[in-house]
């Protein structure tokens, strides 16, 4: 069986939408895309690459996948993640999206979401990894199907934007690792309590 790790940059107000870029996510108005990159550094590099190492599996949902298969195709090949994105299996939660699916080697979760990822985690060993995917990550958290949490904590409050957890979130965890960057962006990891 595998294991389910979300890795996600996220604001002191729980926000993640348009990490990376400025242009990245304007839904609702959104104006403040790019809010990470100030703070990237040599040690959330690490967690991050650290975060998607290992296996290359990727579980996203529709609009992560529509956000990085326009992106990364296109990434420049110096970028580290670059190949890695390229070459990871990535795995589709939609009701959506038809196949074929155009980013190489993606493959469509339909249907069920909690039903579709509870079979990949038993059909599959290693490790799989959630990037983004808010809506995916609030909708499996409450059936205990993700086994870690590793959110960066940028020391930064925006007041608006697409939060990771919603009003209806609930859930017990546990602090398993932390440690802070020279930019002051808290690298914590959780586990769901027992």
């Amino acid at each position: 069986m595998a294991t389910l790790s979300v890795v996600n940059s996220m604001t002191l107000d729980g926000v993640i939408q348009a990490p990376a870029q400025a242009d990245e996510d304007p839904s609702n108005g959104f104006t403040h895309g790019g809010w990470a990159a100030p703070y990237a550094d040599t040690k959330m590099m690490e967690a991050m690459g650290a975060g998607v190492a290992g296996d290359g599996v990727l579980l996203i949902g529709r609009r992560t996948y529509d956000d990085f298969a326009a992106a990364w195709p296109k990434a420049p090949a110096d970028n580290p993640f670059t190949k890695a994105m390229h070459d990871y299996r990535k795995y589709v939660v939609s009701s959506t999206l038809t196949e074929p699916l155009e980013w190489h080697n993606s493959t469509l979760l339909a249907g069920d979401a909690i039903g579709a990822v509870a079979r990949l985690k038993d059909q599959l060993s290693g490790n799989i990894t959630i990037l983004g995917s808010g809506t995916l990550i609030r909708s499996l958290l409450p059936h205990n199907l993700i086994d870690t949490l590793t959110l960066l904590i940028h020391p930064l409050v925006l007041g608006a934007g697409i939060r990771m957890f919603d009003d209806d979130s609930f859930a017990r965890l546990n602090l398993t690792k932390s440690t802070i960057t020279d930019t002051g962006v808290v690298i914590a990891t959780y586990e769901p309590a027992a």
